[in-house]
């Protein structure tokens, strides 16, 4: 299927379903948001040579981390059920996609590690920070399934970073493409956030959280790219 037949089928589905959607991951969105404008609003505030960090920095670390893999966990369980046939209702997803955090967070954590690497250890030479941000990019894209392997395969982490490398070979191109629709989304996210930091932290936390929202569209055409390569559509 082409990349435009993903989109459009992306953007049908995210019209489609705009409202519970909204619904489902708006307050995680909200809490999410919230938290990541604490956190810079702290490291803003501290000495740039000798910084301190705290246990309330580090425990909102680890609540970042935990519901940014409850909001990824319900997002992919629920287009898992929809593209079953199924209608959750919200309260059936959340609770529902409980039982993938843990996995997902233990697996963010490994694939996160991996993709930071080769910019982490070009940086150590200079100039040759760009071919490690090079391959930082390629394994972005060849780890970019491991969530659904978590949800809808029911690995575990390192099974399922192994299956998101093995399955993403023959469409890396196309996952970099999908990929790079982060790109337009935070840059209009980032000026908008700053036009509204004038207004005060409220309209801040609004826009921020509306751009994150939108930004789930990337994961919707990555989920139906993978649904179609996973089950392609037989031939005529």
């Amino acid at each position: 299927m082409s990349l435009s037949a993903i989109f459009s089928e992306a953007l049908y589905f995210f019209r489609n379903h705009l409202r519970q959607l909204a619904i489902l991951t708006g307050p995680l969105l909200l809490l999410q948001v919230g938290i990541q404008l604490w956190l810079g609003m702290q490291l803003q505030q501290m000495d740039v040579e000798n910084p301190e960090f705290g246990f309330s920095h580090m425990a909102a670390m680890m609540v970042l981390l935990l519901i940014f893999s409850w909001l990824i966990a319900a997002l992919t369980a629920y287009l898992d059920w929809r593209s079953a046939g199924h209608e959750p209702t919200n309260n059936q997803v959340l609770f529902g996609s409980l039982q993938f955090v843990p996995t997902l967070l233990l697996a963010g954590v490994f694939s996160g590690m991996a993709i930071i690497a080769p910019t982490m250890l070009a940086a150590a030479f200079g100039p040759l920070w760009i071919i490690g941000l090079g391959f930082s990019v390629y394994l972005f894209a060849r780890l970019a399934y491991v969530n659904f392997m978590v949800v809808t395969e029911k690995l575990t982490p390192l099974a399922a970073i192994k299956s998101s490398f093995s399955f993403s070979s023959p469409i890396v191109m196309k996952t970099m493409l999908v990929l790079l629709m982060y790109v337009p989304i935070s840059l209009i996210g980032g000026s908008l956030s700053q036009l509204a930091g004038v207004l005060g932290l409220p309209a801040q936390i609004v826009i921020e959280t509306l751009t994150a929202f939108f930004g789930l569209f990337v994961n919707i055409a990555l989920f139906r790219l993978y649904m179609v390569t996973r089950n392609p559509p037989a031939a005529n």
